[in-house]
C-alpha cells in the first residue's frame, strides 16, 4: 500500500508478482475494511507491504495486524 494522508492506494500482485488490480481507498476505518474486502476478493491475502508505518500508514498498519495478517514495512 502507498498511504497518504486521505487516500491509500494499494496493488494486490499475484504469486510470481503479476499485479493483479490496483484501487484507492479513502484512509479511514471504513476504507482499511473496504481494502482489505477488495483485496480478499481477488484470492487469498498472505501478507501486504505497507509504506510509511509511522505516519499516514500507521492505522491502517494497525488494522492489518488485528486481522492477524503478516506484513512488512
Amino acid at each position: 500500500m502507498d498511504t497518504h494522508r486521505d487516500a491509500h492506494v494499494a496493488a494486490v500482485l499475484s504469486l510470481v508478482g503479476e499485479v493483479i488490480g490496483t484501487e484507492e481507498f479513502p484512509a479511514s476505518a471504513a476504507g482499511y475494511r473496504d481494502l482489505l474486502g477488495w483485496a480478499r476478493a481477488l484470492g487469498t491475502v498472505r501478507r501486504a507491504g505497507v509504506e510509511g508505518t509511522g505516519s499516514f500508514g500507521a492505522a491502517l498498519s494497525r488494522y492489518l495486524l488485528a486481522q492477524a495478517l503478516t506484513f512488512s514495512m
